[in-house]
């Protein structure tokens, strides 16, 4: 294993799934992150206990838009008990992604390990966090919101929205243990999350989730997301070909258009923005995400075949009145 990725793969396996001897590994991944894959698996087996890897592109044509049946019924024949997904992430890939996470976290009740969009650059940076620091931030802050009847953000970018919520949507600390069946978080991790009751206002989304992050990266100008009544009315962007594809995305399903995540970041080990959302999310800050809530998390009682994150960094974040975060700092 290479010396740059063994303390990000060692905290992915001991310290943030607590794998052991007495589990069976899962690994789906595909070929450009061979070797990041190989590192996890190297650290897991370290530990003793049985592992099998799956590569994406032995199974399915990609993009994978859907999620074979025969695959799934590989994954249920091996019976695992903790899993990761460790893969680049393709235009359409989600209709393959939310089925592989709900066979794994839902059904399965694995400790899961979700590395969609993981690189080098993430396995060096916010993978070697020190994931107890991560796990007290997140903790803390997650005792202040998990209450929260209103939360108003903005930034200097210019988003002002304000969020409500509804005291039977459950908030979920995603602070980087993952050591009972069934939880499971995107790694790097750090932050806490839930389903709005409703979102107002403007996000100036500096990077967006899902495939755009890869095609676009850091856009600038950013884009500009109206949100009214919690659904998204109206998005504004120079660039056509991004404005495009951003509204046939939101556009797509009932439910694209809708807030189904409001998410605040706890990683206060990240010094920097690195135009990867899998960890840009995590820095100190919001992301609003739009279509599927994670119901079985949050417990909200409607679904969507699409999630696409918007991410406003550096955000000052005020909680029925108390505020939490100036710029990108804590407070609290």
């Amino acid at each position: 294993m290479r010396a740059e990725l063994a303390l990000g793969a060692r905290n992915a396996v001991r310290t943030c799934l607590n794998i052991g001897g007495r589990d069976r590994v899962c690994i789906v991944r595909d070929r450009p992150r061979a070797e990041i894959a190989d590192a996890i698996e190297e650290e897991a087996r370290a530990t003793g206990a049985a592992v099998r890897a799956w590569t994406i592109e032995d199974k399915v044509q990609r993009p994978a838009t859907t999620f074979p049946r025969v695959f799934a019924d590989e994954i249920m024949a091996f019976r695992p008990t903790a899993s990761f997904f460790i893969a680049t992430g393709l235009k359409g890939e989600i209709g393959f992604r939310l089925p592989l996470l709900r066979l794994l976290a839902d059904e399965l009740r694995c400790r899961h390990g979700h590395m969609i969009g993981i690189n080098e650059l993430l396995m060096a940076d916010g993978m070697t966090a020190d994931y107890e620091e991560v796990f007290r931030v997140t903790r803390k802050v997650y005792e202040i919101v998990k209450q929260a009847k209103e939360i108003s953000v903005e930034t200097s970018l210019g988003t002002e929205v304000v969020a409500t919520f509804s005291p039977s949507l459950k908030w979920i600390p995603c602070d980087g243990r993952y050591w009972e069946q069934g939880r499971w978080g995107n790694l790097p991790e750090g932050e806490t999350f839930t389903c709005p009751q409703s979102v107002d206002g403007l996000i100036v989304a500096e990077e967006l989730g899902d495939w755009f992050a890869d095609k676009y990266g850091m856009l600038s100008p950013p884009v500009r997301i109206v949100m009214k009544g919690g659904r998204v009315a109206s998005v504004e962007t120079p660039d056509e070909s991004l404005g495009g594809e951003l509204r046939e995305y939101l556009g797509q399903h009932p439910n694209s258009n809708r807030a189904g995540e409001f998410a605040i970041g706890t990683n206060i080990g990240l010094s920097r923005i690195v135009g990867n959302f899998l960890q840009d999310e995590k820095f100190p800050g919001v992301h609003i995400a739009f279509g599927d809530p994670y119901g079985i998390e949050t417990g909200a009682d409607w679904s969507c075949p699409s999630h696409l994150d918007a991410l406003a960094s550096h955000a000052t974040v005020t909680v029925d009145g108390r505020r939490i975060m100036e710029n990108g700092r804590f407070l609290v």
